[in-house]
């Protein structure tokens, strides 16, 4: 089962609620997961601040959520605490809509990347505000995705930029590692 470590505070906050330590195992249990606790650096968990530091996560306290593996929406803070406010009826899951834009953006696939990639899908998210915390766990995600469903990058792979720093055309295509830059 995927693991995912989360700052005992940071999933308090978003679930908007406090547990011992026991309570929240509790939770846990009768919602399907399994969890650990200890602190940052026992749980190998790594955090950046504002400017690209490390922090020191050794006085940090950290739950070790283990998740079934065919729930992908569970591998982040943001979704377990999403989903433990629904059981707990502390709110309702989210509802997302897909808008079309006034500008559609175009992907342009060089007929050499089918051999090392068949398949090429690309998204937009506008209008999103990351601060420390929610870059971290953003990054964290799609680690976890890259981990489990990407099955360690062999199946496929995802890149995350700045949309308001990129300049079109868009292309993608397959490179040498030597000549990729980033």
């Amino acid at each position: 089962m995927p693991q995912v470590n989360v700052v005992k505070s940071e999933l308090f906050k978003y679930v908007d609620q406090k547990f011992t330590d026991e309570q929240f195992e509790d939770l846990c249990f009768e919602y399907g997961l399994e969890m650990e606790h200890g602190n940052g650096v026992e749980m190998n968990m790594q955090r950046l601040d504002k400017d690209g530091n490390n922090i020191d996560m050794s006085k940090v306290e950290v739950y070790k959520v283990e998740v079934p593996a065919n729930r992908y929406d569970l591998l982040c803070l943001e979704g377990i605490a999403t989903a433990l406010r629904s059981y707990l009826n502390k709110g309702k899951f989210p509802i997302y809509k897909l808008n079309k834009p006034e500008k559609l953006e175009k992907v342009y696939v060089k007929p050499e990347t089918k051999q090392v990639r068949q398949y090429v899908v690309s998204g937009i998210l506008r209008n999103i505000t990351f601060d420390v915390q929610s870059y971290n766990s953003f990054i964290d995600l799609q680690d976890k995705l890259h981990q489990n469903i990407c099955r360690r990058r062999t199946l496929c792979s995802m890149g995350t930029h700045d949309y308001d720093k990129v300049e079109g055309p868009i292309t993608y295509e397959a490179l040498p590692p030597k000549d990729i830059v980033f």
